[in-house]
């Protein structure tokens, strides 16, 4: 039998809840360090759907990238949406556990570098270092080969099974050295600059921010915010099957928040 603290251990193992930023709220959210967990319901969000999904399960611990709480409550209501959420959780004996900007740093940049075939990846922001190694938000290197910017485009889109991306930049300029940051980018762009990147792929790039990158000399390649952050479900799934094969692991269905009409 697996209680809630031992999957937690688990968890820490892969991203020590100690690698998240100063401003983030990671960690167990909800629920009892004691509840006993057989399913685990995987998602990017604590959208409704996703809590709706993980009861409906049956699932005992919904486990997100993102925090569904960032800053305090004073109230937890029905008229909230983040109170609704919790109130639903709660009602259902569900725990929540997030490991936000944690994986950020120690996962998901390099995984989605590893992913884009980019080599000699380094932090692009050093946040802290582990065994003597620099972690940080982040990845830069070289792709395997010199290619034009909507080569790297096309390399992008199905690397992470995308239909579109937004480009800043023009799509005949020669790119080999190459930065990536999984979710939102937009702090990260000065280091992108710093390190010399031909391209910065990463998501919700604001017009003013891409135009300005790009008369830097440095395209954009705006890949969305969850198009790049998804492979945190896959990854988690596996992760867990491998270090807690006696749980059930549910990932929720891959589907954009938003649609283009």
């Amino acid at each position: 039998m697996m209680n809630c603290s031992d999957i937690i251990k688990i968890l820490n193992e892969q991203s020590a809840e100690s690698y998240a930023c100063d401003w983030d709220n990671v960690g167990l959210l909800a629920g009892s360090l004691k509840k006993e967990i057989q399913k685990v319901y995987l998602a990017l969000d604590a959208s409704d759907e996703a809590v709706e999904e993980a009861i409906s399960e049956g699932a005992d611990l919904l486990l997100t990238h993102h925090p569904l709480i960032f800053k305090g409550i004073k109230r937890i209501t029905e008229e909230d949406m983040v109170g609704r959420r919790l109130m639903a959780m709660i009602r259902a004996d569900l725990c929540y556990y997030a490991m936000h900007t944690n994986f950020d740093v120690m996962g998901m940049a390099q995984l989605a570098a590893k992913k884009l075939g980019i080599k000699k990846a380094e932090p692009l922001e050093v946040t802290c270092v582990k065994d003597g190694v620099a972690q940080g938000i982040g990845r830069v290197g070289e792709l395997d080969q010199e290619m034009t910017v909507a080569e790297c485009c096309a390399l992008v889109k199905a690397a992470f099974g995308l239909e579109h991306v937004k480009v800043f930049g023009a799509l005949t300029k020669p790119v080999r050295r190459a930065a990536v940051c999984p979710g939102a980018g937009k702090s990260e762009i000065g280091f992108a600059l710093e390190s010399g990147a031909d391209v910065y792929i990463t998501g919700d790039i604001d017009h003013h921010t891409g135009i300005d990158a790009a008369a830097c000399g440095m395209a954009v390649i705006d890949a969305g915010h969850y198009g790049i952050e998804y492979l945190f479900i896959p990854y988690m799934a596996e992760y867990l099957r491998a270090n807690a094969p006696e749980l059930t692991v549910v990932m929720q269905e891959r589907t954009e928040p938003f649609q283009m009409v």
